[in-house]
């Protein structure tokens, strides 16, 4: 599935973009609900992950790597994110929301998801990205 930024999203990172609300760090959630992104979503369309040892992570500004595209655009990465169970959960998906957690941003359900970690624990790898065209 492709990375999505629902209207709400959207309409904040055109904010940012354009100087019209500060820039901060974003942070990756991962979400149990088995629901594909669609642009009407709001935070609510997502259930977080909230087995044992799951948090959520901060991504900061100063780790993105940005690169212009093999086309016109642009090319966003940053380092692979390992979020560490210690118990079982099924996980379909990501979801980036501001550094407040109050503002859904983009949302991608994983391709050959869901993951499911097994009752003793285990991890799930996530290397957030996107490009720009």
């Amino acid at each position: 599935m492709a990375l999505l930024a629902p209207k709400v999203g959207a309409e904040q990172l055109s904010k940012v973009m354009v100087n019209n609300v500060a820039p901060t760090n974003v942070k990756l959630h991962l979400y149990t609900n088995n629901h594909t992104p669609a642009e009407g979503d709001v935070l609510g369309s997502y259930t977080e992950s909230t087995a044992a040892g799951y948090a959520a992570a901060v991504l900061t500004g100063a780790s993105w790597t940005i690169t212009a595209g093999s086309s016109a655009g642009a090319v966003a990465s940053y380092p692979q994110v390992t979020f560490t169970y210690t118990a079982a959960e099924t996980v379909y998906g990501y979801y980036v929301t501001d550094n407040s957690s109050l503002i859904l941003l983009w949302a991608e359900l994983f391709t050959g998801g869901p993951f499911v970690v097994p009752s003793a624990g285990g991890t799930i790898q996530v290397t957030p990205g996107f490009t720009l065209q």
